[in-house]
């Protein structure tokens, strides 16, 4: 974990899980490097917002893997994030309450990411979370959830760097510069 810059509340904190993804994000507003996977980037961002300084809203910025074809270098507002390593009707049936839920984020507009602690790059995998979702990361779940349990504002933007496929660490490695000049791009028009 570590914090660039300073928060305040009125500029959002950008979260980025590796440094590689925040190569060209500059120090206008401070950006959080959160390591990867859910525990990493749940922990860091907690650790932050209970630091006490709240930023104006929290975003997401990283790559993702198409989970459909078309969607391979290009930019998306998330609307909707799901946990798809969490088995959640099973946990419903043995305690009645639910953990996991899908999160909506937004008026409906964007695709339906996946979030879960496996870097998917095996099309059987791919294809089993394309019943549910567009696209696939390993943060965006625990980042929703983190700020919304602390009241703060929310977006995933997500970079699709691959294909979820047999060559995704591949792909993700050749263009993850690419890919942090164009996040980059999207926080400088949209931030």
């Amino acid at each position: 974990m570590r914090l660039l810059g300073t928060i305040t509340p009125d500029r959002p904190l950008l979260v980025v899980a590796v440094r590689e993804e925040a190569a060209h994000l500059g120090e206008r507003l401070p950006v959080l490097l959160t390591g990867i996977g859910k525990i990493n980037s749940t922990a860091a961002l907690a650790t932050v917002l209970a630091q006490g300084a709240r930023p104006a809203e929290v975003v997401n910025l990283g790559t993702a893997g198409a989970l459909r074809a078309g969607l391979a270098g290009t930019t998306h507002e998330v609307s909707r994030v799901l946990q798809h390593d969490i088995d959640t009707p099973v946990l419903r049936a043995l305690t009645g309450r639910s953990y996991g839920a899908p999160i909506t984020l937004n008026d409906g507009v964007g695709p339906t990411l996946a979030t879960g602690d496996l870097f998917v790059s095996d099309g059987a995998a791919r294809d089993r979370l394309a019943e549910q979702a567009d696209l696939v990361d390993m943060e965006g779940y625990a980042i929703a959830t983190v700020a919304r349990r602390a009241a703060v504002p929310v977006r995933l933007v997500k970079y699709v760097s691959d294909e979820a496929d047999d060559g995704a660490a591949h792909t993700w490695r050749e263009s993850v510069d690419a890919c942090a000049k164009i996040l980059a791009a999207w926080a400088d028009e949209h931030l």
